[in-house]
């Protein structure tokens, strides 16, 4: 009498999210392919980060990995592979392409901060994630690079988000050498807020979400969305800009309640409108 097929195991997703105490926390969960970006991770990274914008219990967002690297960038295997159809590859890179485009907007997008926790290399597209993000935590050991330039494919789209965030000298550094840089070489180059020892990376991280977290939302919100806003503006547009979002912003509950209870010496109580 044969014996009955053994099930195979479920498949461990691709991407994790636990929340608490209003920080929820998206883990990329790709370790044996140090967390590479392949077009079904950046498919639901994306779906997640746009239920976590909608979702009112969530304040603070952190984005981490698990195995030894944060994220060494797109899937490298996956866009080989597609040089086999007809085009090349050409319709497979551009939607991938796309794709990655599309989600490190939706970080942007996302009215609640985004905070990268980044415990080992960060690289090409890693690295554009980290430097999408609101805010980095880095630990000692983590490096990063954008090094494309060494595999004749040049870190175009990585460019983007990081000449946004350090010195163009910084980002022409990274772009052209393709070198590995350190974290407190990063921390000075703008790419990530603080430097800390493995074991407090965690502690780290943890403060500025729940500092984040114990903030009015709606402030919160508004204050991320017209950070970038004004970023694109010349100088005096963004001035108009600016000075119609605190008119706004003065005109909301919270920011009625915050201010009385300032006058007042009392903790606030936000209501997020």
């Amino acid at each position: 009498m044969s014996q009955p097929a053994e099930k195979a195991a479920p498949a461990e997703a691709i991407l994790l999210r636990e929340d608490a105490n209003g920080v929820a926390t998206l883990t990329l969960n790709r370790p044996k392919q140090r967390n590479s970006l392949s077009e079904e991770l950046m498919r639901a990274l994306t779906a997640e980060l746009n239920a976590v914008a909608a979702d009112a219990s969530v304040r603070a967002v952190i984005l981490a990995a698990s195995g030894p690297a944060f994220c060494a960038g797109h899937d490298l295997k996956e866009l080989t592979a597609a040089r086999s159809g007809g085009d090349r590859g050409r319709a497979f890179f551009e939607n991938t392409m796309k794709l990655c485009s599309t989600l490190m907007q939706a970080i942007v997008n996302c009215p609640k901060p985004v905070i990268a926790r980044v415990h080992g290399i960060a690289t090409a597209a890693g690295c554009q994630l980290v430097a999408s993000c609101d805010l980095a935590v880095a630990a000692e050991e983590a490096k990063f690079a954008t090094p494309g330039v060494n595999i004749g494919l040049f870190c175009s789209t990585p460019m983007v988000a990081l000449s946004r965030n350090v010195t163009r000298k910084h980002a022409m550094e990274m772009l052209l050498t393709g070198e590995m840089i350190s974290a407190v070489r990063a921390a000075e180059f703008g790419l990530v807020n603080r430097v800390v020892p493995q074991a407090e990376l965690d502690g780290a991280v943890a403060h500025f979400a729940d500092t984040i977290a114990a903030k009015s939302a709606l402030t919160v919100s508004i204050g991320k969305k017209a950070f970038y806003e004004q970023l694109e503006k010349p100088l005096a547009e963004a001035y108009d800009y600016a000075s119609e979002v605190m008119v706004k912003n003065m005109l909301a509950r919270d920011a009625e309640e915050g201010i009385g209870a300032f006058i007042e010496k009392r903790d606030p109580k936000w209501e997020d409108r």
